[in-house]
């Protein structure tokens, strides 16, 4: 029988990498090539594999996954084979985050690359909208994927009940004390004011 693939997805700039290094704390395996290092925008790194990028012509990655968590974001999600009774089960823990944050962090990331910022704030925004809207709805019609939704807000601010809802969603194979010295509030920035993310 094949092992499950966890999988940590959201949208870009929603706490997908310090999900990661939580569950890879924990004792989680991760699958990850190591090509994007750390930087300003995520200081402990990134936890990527590029060949996720491909799945839809070469998923052949998931192979080397069994038993590992990945990080894929949110549109790559739609790649993953269809559901067959030969293949695993994904485990898919989806980090929310209030979108004005997720739009602030990703123009300062833009910013700090000199790419172009002169964006429509809130055409993007409804774009996000439907887009998790769509996933939502697709992640529910599949029967090979079992789905935690994670807010990143709630993660930082108060993290024990979040790694605990965690561990039990993935059988209590983590080490909660260990997943927590991973969250750390000062990386915590671009916060709404006023609000919860």
């Amino acid at each position: 029988m094949p092992a499950n693939v966890y999988i940590v997805s959201g949208l870009p700039r929603s706490g997908t990498s310090m999900m990661m290094q939580m569950l890879h704390r924990g004792g989680l395996p991760v699958l990850t090539d190591a090509i994007r290092s750390a930087d300003e925008d995520n200081p402990r790194g990134y936890f990527e594999l590029e060949r996720v990028k491909q799945t839809k012509d070469d998923p052949s990655w998931l192979d080397e996954a069994q038993g590992k968590v990945v990080k894929l974001i949110s549109r790559l999600l739609l790649e993953l084979p269809a559901p067959a009774p030969d293949r695993v089960r994904y485990k898919v823990i989806f980090m929310r985050r209030d979108l004005d944050e997720v739009l602030r962090s990703q123009k300062k990331m833009l910013e700090r690359r000199g790419e172009d910022t002169t964006q429509d704030d809130e055409q993007i925004k409804e774009l996000f909208v439907a887009h998790l809207e769509e996933i939502e709805t697709w992640l529910r019609g599949r029967s090979d994927i079992d789905v935690l939704f994670v807010s990143y807000g709630r993660m930082v601010t108060d993290p024990r009940p979040g790694a605990e809802r965690i561990n039990r969603f993935l059988d209590g194979v983590l080490d909660i004390e260990a997943m927590l010295s991973e969250v750390d509030p000062d990386l915590y920035r671009n916060r709404k004011q006023g609000g919860e993310a």
